[in-house]
């Protein structure tokens, strides 16, 4: 029920939000990119549309897989995060690189999907451990005060039944409505009661290190489960304060109630009809030339990936998952090799391509004032707490970003990264004096900028270390 729910409002949200709505909360965090902005926004809305054609037609609409081309560091992982945070839709991210050929030791293609039925999982379990949460902490009050309380005494009737006294049985009551007012209260923080706890860490599961080919990642987790459900957990009495142990009580009373068959269920659901997976560095296994050694399998994990994002059915600890409507989103700089370098069949399973721009000056200063985790802003609530007053002039923020556009150009291009690194030099001494600081008011300007950078940015071999 609490997932209908839930789906109820996703399905909801995304309703009222048209492709230009959508271009309009990712301007929030993401600067510049419109036409990637463009193509996401379209492919988030067709889901919604897919939700509401008739049935006999739903499986055959698959979606449009997009390839994001440009530099790092110029907000493709950005995008791809933002849309699925938008749309509640489960997302991870991978690198192709790391991924072998079927064969080969190494993660296989495979594993992603069951990365991402695992994020589906621990999201919808944690959306049902909140809707059962409330009559957990009723029934964990419940179990606490019987701890605290002893119940009344018991007379043996004729017939062999026992009933507790008339007396014994108001006073119990009485006294147990006492102790629930001074709980409340918090009067019984410092009071101890002796529970039963689980000792999960003196189990006698013995510790088992599985070594394996690739497609059997996770074989070691699964024998881990295995082993612990063959072997019970132990439990001993321990004395524990009163709110510790409500918090345990809880915490056993919502996994209780949870249901758990319907979490894998509504996980799955999830991950086939709204999942959302970002392949990175695809670029990297692009080369069609003939390699050896550690690259060998390149142009095998591009056929492995074939079959995945096509849509085929893999096999998951949590039952079998269906890709056909998972939206895949590549990325890769492409600057040792070229789209067309992925084999024909993997390039046509990406009909969509967007062609990043690079980052200029101007771009550089808008990302540092107006994403709502400004990396100014962030600064700014830092030192706050420490009660110093940050102040940064425009000229001051145009030469971070003209620094930025300069070591961007004369070394590798890492986009908005780079003015990471630059701001963390600018402020080193700031944050490292900031609590013995006699004024607490600092102007970050022009000159301040210069005085700390300059000979860092003339010196280009100094530059590439450091900036």
């Amino acid at each position: 029920m609490a997932n209908n729910k839930n789906n109820k409002n996703n399905n909801k949200k995304i309703d009222f939000l048209t492709p230009k709505e959508i271009v309009k909360e990712l301007d929030k965090y993401v600067i510049g990119q419109d036409r990637a902005k463009k193509s996401v926004a379209i492919a988030l809305r067709t889901r919604f549309r897919r939700n509401n054609v008739p049935p006999s037609i739903i499986d055959d609409i698959v979606p449009k897989n997009i390839l994001l081309i440009g530099p790092t560091g110029v907000g493709k992982t950005e995008i791809a995060r933002r849309i699925a945070k938008l749309s509640d839709s489960p997302f991870i991210k991978v690198e192709a690189s790391k991924f072998t050929e079927v064969g080969y030791m190494g993660r296989d293609v495979e594993s992603m999907i069951r990365d991402i039925v695992e994020t589906a999982y621990i999201s919808e379990r944690a959306k049902e451990t909140e809707y059962v949460i409330e009559k957990a902490k009723q029934n964990a009050e419940e179990l606490l005060l019987d701890l605290l309380v002893s119940p009344p005494p018991r007379m043996p009737k004729k017939n062999g039944a026992n009933i507790e006294t008339n007396n014994g049985k108001s006073s119990y009551i009485n006294t147990r409505e006492k102790f629930r007012i001074m709980f409340k209260e918090g009067k019984l923080n410092d009071r101890f009661v002796e529970m039963e706890v689980k000792s999960l860490s003196r189990s006698p599961v013995p510790v088992i290190e599985i070594f394996s080919q690739s497609g059997m990642d996770d074989i070691g987790q699964d024998f881990k489960d295995m082993f612990s459900n063959m072997f019970p957990k132990q439990k001993k009495l321990e004395k524990i304060r009163v709110p510790e142990a409500y918090d345990i009580l809880v915490r056993e009373e919502s996994e209780r109630l949870v249901d758990i068959d319907k979490v894998i269920k509504d996980a799955i659901q999830s991950v086939e009809n709204s999942g959302l997976i970002f392949i990175d560095e695809i670029d990297k296994i692009a080369s069609r030339e003939k390699s050896y050694g550690p690259d060998v399998s390149r142009e095998g994990v591009q056929r492995d990936l074939l079959p995945i994002i096509e849509g085929s059915n893999v096999m998951t600890k949590y039952g079998v998952v269906k890709t056909d409507h998972i939206l895949f989103i590549a990325a890769g700089a492409f600057h040792m090799s070229k789209p067309s370098d992925l084999i024909p069949e993997l390039q046509g399973r990406f009909p969509i391509r967007v062609e990043m721009d690079s980052l200029s000056k101007k771009d550089f200063v808008r990302i540092l004032k107006e994403p709502k985790g400004a990396l100014i802003k962030q600064y700014f609530e830092l030192l706050k707490t420490e009660n110093v007053a940050l102040d940064f002039t425009d000229d001051g923020i145009e030469r971070i970003a003209e620094i930025a556009e300069e070591v961007n150009l004369k070394t590798e291009n890492i986009g908005a990264r780079r003015l990471h690194t630059i701001l963390e030099k600018v402020m080193e001494g700031i944050s490292f004096d900031a609590p013995f600081k006699a004024s607490k008011k600092v102007v970050v300007d022009k000159a301040y900028v210069d005085d700390r950078l300059i000979d860092i940015v003339k010196d280009e071999d100094l530059s590439r270390y450091i900036l």
